[in-house]
């Protein structure tokens, strides 16, 4: 099959596309209209217009006999000589909605009249010519089983999706996971968002998440409503063909999303799911630019450039929706997230001066531990603080009063997360710590954890007992077999550094 380039090609505004269960394309794979050395005249995007039916005639009127999306055969015998004329029955042909033309030469006119085939390029109405003859009953035949074909497989894969989405919705599944279903339904990235759009949840498929997000204007898009309430859009990025129709996967995954919010009593927990999605995404390193991590958080209204902005870790479970309002009244915005029983937090406040610990009570309320990172202005720095915090958490008991620390306050916590991949800072975590570990292991001791609590309250061995929950005499008997185990002086200020740097390195490679 060749293709002509003599005349241009305009869009068609007749169905088209993904959705449509037979194009003019397919129709001319089919055999029985291959067998005519078929040359396309006119095709491009006109090729995608969708054929719902054949029809044979070589009537210069055949235009009123026509419903719409009809590949009209015909030799051109009862056609118009006339150059105005033939444009004539070339607009009426595209007026009644033609899929497309196939006229075969040889037969009543030996070439395509000029005319009528510029005039099918201005319009966008595939012309397609036999160079043999043809039997148009056999084309008829073939043309219409492969419709029969079509709309069979359709109503399968609809019933698969009602039955699919049916049972997400009987499921109670959250949005995510609807979402995530119809993307791979569709094979198409797909975006939740809610009436602000803010995303909600999006499942990318492999693309990446700001090169999705930047195509959304382009995309396929229903609305997420019920009884008469609208609570979002559902969005699809351009896919393959679906054989139930791409608007229709969407529109069944839009249904379920609907049914959720009826359940839940409307969207209120569209933005917990978003943010805790954007936490988990990050912690699970999903991201795979920094321009993914931006375009997300710009997505869901956090902003970095020209603001002050912060990882926390808050010890225990937080209420992100609490958390936010109290983040509002400080001119601050949040994403947060419970994880493994803590708070997650992104902060992005205002760029003019630095947080107080006043400042940082108020936002996260009465009675917390909080672990902030050092201020950033861009996603590497604003991961690198969130890191930070973590690792200063995790080494950090839970038992103790309520209090902020600061990333920036531990300096030699700092050293340690900056250069943990460093095999040297290992081996000597190794070689100063190996005869306790040796020991606890073998009695099921608890040296470390008492050396633990001496570097934590250095000049204080009162508190590092009372922290340990030994008493004074026992919790100096560790020390001595401490000291003889390691062969180290206690009191000795450079040994206890050493020591110290050897527990913030096995803590760091215990938590990574």
């Amino acid at each position: 099959m060749s293709e002509r380039r003599e005349f241009g090609q305009n869009r068609t505004d007749r169905m088209a596309g993904a959705d449509a269960l037979l194009t003019v394309a397919d129709a001319l794979a089919e055999p029985a209209l291959a067998a005519g050395v078929p040359e396309v005249i006119v095709g491009g995007d006109a090729l995608d217009a969708e054929v719902r039916w054949v029809h044979a005639s070589d009537s210069a009127g055949v235009a009123r006999l026509l419903d719409g999306g009809e590949l009209l055969l015909s030799t051109g015998a009862g056609w118009p000589v006339d150059p105005v004329a033939l444009r004539d029955f070339a607009q009426r042909l595209h007026g009644a909605g033609v899929a497309g033309v196939v006229i075969e030469l040889g037969t009543a006119l030996e070439a395509l009249p000029d005319a009528f085939a510029q005039t099918c390029a201005d319009l966008g109405v595939a012309l397609i010519a036999l160079n043999r003859e043809v039997k148009f009953v056999a084309v008829t035949e073939a043309v219409h089983r492969a419709l029969l074909t079509a709309h069979t497989r359709a109503l399968r894969e609809r019933q698969h999706l009602h039955e699919l989405f049916t049972a997400l919705s009987l499921q109670g599944a959250p949005a995510d996971v609807v979402v995530a279903e119809t993307a791979r339904a569709i094979g198409a990235p797909v975006v939740l968002q809610n009436l602000a759009h803010e995303v909600i949840a999006i499942e990318n498929l492999r693309v990446p998440v700001a090169e999705a997000l930047g195509r959304l204007g382009e995309a396929d898009r229903v609305p997420v409503q019920a009884r008469g309430v609208r609570w979002g859009t559902l969005s699809a990025l351009a896919g393959p063909a679906h054989p139930a129709g791409r608007i229709t996967v969407l529109e069944q995954g839009a249904t379920a999303l609907a049914f959720g919010c009826l359940a839940d009593g409307g969207d209120g927990e569209w933005s917990l799911l978003a943010q805790g999605g954007m936490i988990r995404d990050l912690l699970g390193a999903r991201f795979v630019s920094p321009d993914d991590v931006l375009g997300r958080l710009a997505a869901g209204g956090f902003a970095l450039a020209g603001r002050s902005c912060h990882g926390l870790v808050i010890r225990g479970e937080i209420s992100p929706g609490e958390l936010a309002e109290r983040s509002a009244t400080h001119g601050c915005a949040v994403v947060a997230a419970t994880v493994d029983g803590d708070g997650v937090v992104l902060l992005s406040a205002p760029a003019s001066g630095v947080l107080s610990d006043a400042q940082v009570a108020s936002i996260v309320g009465p009675g917390r531990t909080v672990f902030l990172g050092p201020a950033a202005d861009d996603v590497l720095g604003l991961l690198a603080s969130l890191r930070a915090a973590r690792e200063l958490a995790a080494g950090d008991p839970s038992d103790v009063d309520p209090r902020i620390r600061r990333v920036e306050d531990r300096p030699l916590e700092r050293l340690v997360a900056s250069l943990r991949d460093d095999h040297r800072l290992h081996e000597h975590s190794e070689r100063m710590l190996t005869p306790l570990i040796s020991y606890d292991r073998e009695r099921r001791g608890d040296l470390i954890d008492v050396l633990g609590a001496l570097v934590a309250h250095p000049g204080n061995r009162s508190a590092a007992a009372s922290a340990s929950h030994l008493s004074r005499s026992v919790f100096y008997q560790r020390l001595a077999l401490i000291g003889d185990l390691l062969d180290v002086d206690l009191d000795d200020g450079e040994a206890l550094a050493a020591l110290h740097l050897a527990l913030l390195v096995r803590r760091s490679a215990t938590n990574g």
